[in-house]
């Protein structure tokens, strides 16, 4: 054991011999990962670009494994809080694999992104949630796809066709990624890799170097026969937004399978919001008529319990005591005592009681 986790873990020992545990806390002392819980050890960082890295997480045995494309949450602690955050699988997650890989992209004034980027160390031990969501690939590989990514939207992706090559299995995939310029563009030299091989035909365009925007016009181009493939988008919302309703005004959505990484938002009026009142936790603070209640209560130190931070899941769900809430996504005000508010898409629309 290296003298730093030696260290470590006489410090925790010793911290604890003044109050009793119970027998399974005494074995997470030595041992994180032997936690009643599902965690995971970083086992290695490395950098993808300037704003971008990748983490190699060894779970413990509560794992119950994942599939490429699926999104995990990774519980992190910054400064004595915990946030839960959502990350798509980059490996290719074969049988016997154990380890997953996440990759993390630097979002401005993200706090926990910016704690991963600049702070999270190998041998960290964070806290996981099962592997999650239907964004995988079909059950017949061999049916012909078409992959369609923006900035760190190419995540999922890359999980998928890295599954397919080492399985050895029979593709035909084409993959069309937009990145801001070359330095930005995650995973670019294994893309270029994976063009080379059989079964594989991927396209870069770079939109601040002048290679246009998705349109229908470059969709024929790279991909001719796209009518006929399953089609996978994931990336910015005016991507997706775009790619959306291209499919929909062919009658083709039944083929399109969407991954989004952030509901969309309306716009709000300025000087929206209020105070923001716990009323369990007895805190109180102000809220922004733009920043989900969810956020709020994190910036409060509190840890409201939430899934995919999308409105979706309905894992966020608290009561609402006083005051009214707006939808984020519809820009509706509304709110009733007793009634139950996703605080993951709602802000607050004036001032405002929760039972958290």
């Amino acid at each position: 054991m290296p003298l730093t986790s030696l260290s470590q873990t006489v410090s925790r020992v010793s911290h604890s011999i003044a109050s009793p545990l119970l027998p399974g806390q005494y074995l997470e002392l030595l041992n994180p990962l032997w936690s009643q819980s599902c965690r995971g050890r970083i086992t290695r960082i490395y950098r993808e670009t300037d704003t971008a890295v990748t983490l190699v997480i060894q779970p413990n045995l509560h794992w119950k494994g994942a599939e490429p494309g699926q999104y995990v949450r990774l519980g992190i602690d910054v400064n004595g809080v915990r946030y839960w955050r959502n990350y798509s699988v980059t490996s290719a997650q074969m049988p016997g694999d154990s380890t997953f890989s996440v990759t993390v992209g630097k979002v401005d004034g993200g706090r926990v992104s910016t704690y991963i980027q600049e702070s999270l160390r190998m041998g960290d031990v964070i806290q996981l949630e099962q592997a999650a969501g239907d964004f995988v690939l079909p059950a017949d590989t061999s049916k012909p796809m078409l992959l369609i990514s923006g900035g760190t939207g190419i995540t999922p992706m890359m999980g998928m066709m890295r599954r397919l090559i080492a399985a050895g299995a029979a593709a035909n995939v084409v993959h069309l990624h937009f990145a801001l310029d070359e330095h930005r563009c995650l995973f670019l030299d294994e893309l270029r890799d994976i063009g080379e091989r059989e079964g594989f035909t991927t396209h870069q365009r770079f939109t601040e170097c002048g290679d246009g925007f998705f349109g229908p016009d470059m969709l024929d181009e790279v991909c001719p026969d796209w009518r006929e493939r399953e089609a996978y988008v994931c990336g910015p919302l005016p991507l997706m937004d775009s790619v959306c309703d291209h499919w929909q005004s062919v009658d083709l959505t039944g083929q399109l399978h969407v991954e989004a990484f952030q509901p969309a938002r309306v716009e709000v009026p300025a000087g929206a919001g209020g105070k923001v009142a716990f009323w369990s936790a007895g805190v109180e603070t102000e809220g922004a008529g733009d920043k989900p209640l969810l956020e709020v209560a994190e910036e409060a130190g509190l840890t409201p319990k939430n899934g995919c931070r999308m409105g979706i899941c309905l894992e966020c769900l608290v009561p609402l005591k006083e005051g009214q809430v707006r939808d984020l996504a519809t820009g509706e005000v509304f709110g009733e005592s007793g009634e139950m508010i996703r605080i993951c898409v709602c802000a607050a629309a004036g001032d405002v009681t929760l039972d958290i």
